[in-house]
């Protein structure tokens, strides 16, 4: 049996040759350093680290070598190895801050939000005005009035002084309700105005009679930037003894200037409704340029068209036709009464540009105008 052999007699490995491991470890630290992400740099570790990697197998070959060339080949892997393991926890720290700084922006979360998932709602504006406008009169001792919408033509037409054939009392302009039996004769229509609440307020109480009639009325209109078959309308109605035009300024003028602020006024021009007599069309100053724009080409205003004025609605002396119909003397009592539309008023006060925006039900319409209560 031969004895070890214990003399030096270098073995050519391939594997342990100085170029080779040098190439190794160089090869190794370019793929981490040309590793963009974690996951990237996870398969070059695996592929010079790993029991497979070069600088592993060369390891195991110094074994091979006699003992008085091992400790040469041990020290130069083991420096290669060395090199490669700091250089590969280096890229790794680099890419986890990287990472982290990353997911701190993309995955932001901002405490500032709401807690509550569910989005927070809010009035109709023109629920909201309309209350306001009704607030403005029960303050000055008038009472909120209410109606059926589906209404007797008597109460909507002849007892406010419309004639048979009035214009207003065909299908171009109202809407009729056919009875069960389908026959367009039932003497049923869609209230066109507020105004049938003001006659049964009459019949319903002895004068004096103060009341204020909001609620929703139709008309047979297309629906546009302007118009709507479906509007909401607010009408006031008193009659007491010695009421006069005057008393119907002084309370328009004290409407408006609750609505829109102080310094507003209102005036009338002459017109013509059935129901009243004296009639009037009843505008207000501007609340833009308080009427500042008329005649000066270097302040316009879009909201009255430098006009200076803005046509709120219809109003007048009650007549004294409707009176008697309701049961009312007119000798004794006399009254005034005045109507507009509350969506007119809306677009006015916050320069809403189109009226389907009003109904169209889009919250975020609806929602800027908050939940006032």
């Amino acid at each position: 049996m031969s004895a070890p052999n214990k003399s030096y007699d270098p073995v050519e490995v391939e594997a342990l040759k100085p170029e080779e491991i040098d190439a190794a470890r160089d090869a190794a630290l370019a793929a981490f350093e040309a590793a963009a992400d974690l996951d990237a740099l996870r398969e070059a570790k695996i592929a010079h680290t790993g029991d497979r990697s070069p600088l592993a197998l060369a390891n195991r070959e110094i074994g091979a070598l006699p003992p008085q060339a091992r400790a040469a080949a041990g020290k130069r892997v083991g420096q290669a190895r060395g090199a490669v393991n700091k250089a590969l926890a280096a890229r790794q720290s680099a890419l986890e801050a990287e990472r982290d700084e990353r997911v701190l922006v993309e995955e932001a979360v901002d405490v500032t939000l709401p807690y509550d998932r569910a989005p927070a709602g809010a009035r109709h504006p023109l629920t909201t005005l309309s209350e306001r406008i009704e607030d403005i009169f029960v303050a000055m001792g008038y009472e909120v009035a209410e109606g059926p919408e589906l209404e007797a033509e008597w109460f909507n037409f002849d007892a406010l002084n419309l004639d048979p054939d009035h214009p207003a009392r065909s299908t171009h302009d109202t809407f009729f309700v056919a009875d069960e039996q389908g026959s367009p004769d039932s003497g049923l229509v869609l209230r066109t105005h507020t105004s049938p609440v003001q006659i049964r307020s009459l019949l319903d109480r002895e004068p004096p009679v103060y009341v204020v009639c909001p609620g929703r009325t139709y008309r047979t209109d297309e629906l546009d930037a302007t118009h709507t078959p479906v509007f909401g309308q607010v009408e006031l109605l008193a009659v007491d003894e010695g009421l006069t035009m005057s008393d119907l300024k002084g309370t328009l003028d004290h409407m408006v200037v609750s609505l829109f602020g102080p310094g507003m006024r209102t005036r009338l021009r002459p017109n013509y409704f059935p129901f009243t007599e004296p009639s009037a069309e009843m505008d207000m100053v501007c609340f833009r340029c308080r009427g500042e724009s008329v005649g000066n080409p270097d302040r316009p205003c879009r909201t009255c068209s430098s006009e200076g004025w803005i046509e709120l609605g219809g109003c007048g002396v009650v007549n004294p036709r409707v009176l008697i119909a309701c049961g009312v003397d007119p000798e004794r009592y006399s009254g005034f009464a005045f109507g507009f539309g509350i969506e007119r008023m809306l677009m006015f006060r916050h320069g809403v540009a189109d009226m389907r925006d009003i109904i169209e039900g889009d919250v975020r319409f609806t929602r800027p105008f908050g939940s006032e209560i």
